[in-house]
């Protein structure tokens, strides 16, 4: 039976209960009343069940679908302002057991190359990031207990905090590696990770297994409750996700937002962030072998309706998409987006020769972080380096109830400008460096506390004369 507040995978993530969500969501897709009910309620802030969500999503009156849109974008400008947090994935190695179908990463791939980084050869890779601009980054490896165990993956994580180069610093590591035993998450916890990241590719158990054939991932149940030990260990901020394309979209979704409300019921917390990414072209695997990909227009609905629902979380946007694409989804919820982005093993110190290509995935959007950050200026957004909510203890429970008192921007908004306004000095072209200012001149003014626009202001000339990590 469905109950969100139990530890079992197969009763917090019930089939049964998503076929009734969906059944009871194309039923109800034109019902007027019931839809205004549900947006009412979203309106007060409180988000939505994932049957309610559900309804909002397999909606098909156009007026109606314009207001989820315009509720979503206004609900994010609540949350999280205009700032959109910044990042890079860095892939520590491609060696991998499993035998998923989707990724080229698979064990039977004999055609892509094996790599796996040394540490020196990670430092040069987070010189080169560092150069770029970036503070935090996203670590990634295959699941391989000989050529990725734990001890490789912490000695990793503690020589990316340990380079200092110039004036750059690495102030977050985000970790996605494979589900793993509540030991290892509190080594991770230990050792500073900022957020654990775990994507659940599919909440259908049937498909799931399918999908992963061979591996210690066929393993639906250990996998499904990752984020469950992840918490007892300590961690308290987690990102969930699914892989859009690989099963019914709509299930997903519901499955999704269930996974969010077992967080909650058991832990008092959500998930710190969620990802939407989809199924994309890579070296052995064709996205248009699978039955369930879902267009541009589908993709910006579920954008909204998971920011409606769960209107604390952020949602990342990465690389897969098209420049485009990721322009109209920061109006609808995303707050976080990869830049500058590899998805090879190495690449970033020295580009990786063609073949030898070990990407996991192709890269829609190849712009260069000073190309993204000028055009989220352009667009009216400031990017943001910030990672001071993780280093001043601002997570889990703490942050949560900052942000869904809608009282983040005390922290982030200045933040962010300061942060930007490293990147300026340090890193960014002149033009980038012209436009930053005049939009750093334009937030200020919007500080509306005169005592925190007065340290931003003083904190500004430290930043220009060579201060560097000044925070709230």
């Amino acid at each position: 039976m469905y109950n969100p507040k139990s530890k079992e995978a197969e009763e917090f993530i019930n089939d049964g209960e998503i076929l009734e969500t969906l059944e009871y969501a194309e039923k109800n897709k034109s019902n007027i009343q019931l839809i205004d009910e549900i947006l009412e309620k979203a309106s007060k802030r409180r988000g939505l069940n994932h049957r309610e969500a559900s309804v909002l999503l397999a909606c098909d009156i156009e007026e109606k679908n314009q207001e989820i849109y315009a509720l979503a974008e206004q609900i994010k400008k609540d949350y999280y302002g205009n700032r959109i947090v910044l990042f890079a994935p860095l892939y520590l190695s491609n060696y991998c057991v499993n035998g998923c179908v989707y990724c080229p990463y698979h064990a039977k791939n004999k055609h892509i190359p094996r790599k796996k980084m040394t540490q020196e050869e990670i430092e040069k890779e987070v010189i080169a990031l560092q150069d770029m601009g970036h503070k935090r980054l996203a670590l990634e490896a295959g699941e391989d207990p000989v050529n990725n165990p734990i001890e490789y993956i912490l000695e990793s994580i503690k020589t990316i905090y340990n380079v200092k180069h110039k004036n750059g610093a690495i102030r977050r590591v985000n970790v996605n590696i494979a589900a793993t035993t509540v030991e290892n998450y509190k080594k991770l916890h230990d050792v500073g990770i900022g957020t654990y990241v775990l994507f659940q590719e599919t909440y259908n158990k049937e498909a799931y297994e399918r999908l992963h054939p061979t591996g210690p991932k066929h393993n639906y149940k250990y996998h499904t409750e990752a984020m469950d030990r992840a918490m007892q260990a300590g961690i308290d901020d987690v990102s969930l996700g699914v892989l859009f394309g690989l099963e019914r979209y709509r299930y997903e979704f519901a499955g999704l937002l269930m996974h969010a409300e077992h967080l909650e019921a058991v832990y008092g917390v959500g998930p710190h962030a969620i990802s939407v990414p989809r199924i994309k072209k890579a070296d052995d695997i064709d996205p248009t072998v699978f039955d369930n990909g879902i267009d541009d227009d589908t993709f910006a609905k579920i954008v909204a309706c998971i920011r409606i629902a769960v209107p604390y979380t952020g949602m990342i946007i990465s690389t897969r998409e098209t420049a485009e694409c990721r322009k109209r989804l920061l109006h609808l919820g995303v707050s976080q987006m990869s830049g500058g982005s590899k998805t090879s093993v190495g690449g970033y110190s020295t580009p990786e020769p063609e073949h030898e290509d070990s990407s996991q995935f192709e890269v829609s959007d190849t712009r260069t972080l000073d190309e993204v950050v000028r055009w989220l200026m352009e667009l009216g957004y400031v990017p943001s380096f910030c990672t001071s909510c993780y280093r001043q203890g601002r997570t889990g429970e703490r942050f949560m109830e900052i942000c869904k008192q809608q009282q983040i921007h005390n922290f982030c908004h200045p933040n962010a400008i300061m942060t930007l306004k490293e990147y300026l000095v340090d890193y960014s072209s002149s033009k980038t460096h012209e436009i930053g200012d005049l939009l750093i001149q334009d937030e200020l003014n919007k500080i509306e506390d005169e005592r925190i626009r007065e340290i931003v202001k003083s904190n500004l000339i430290k930043i220009q004369n060579g201060a560097r990590d000044l925070n709230f």
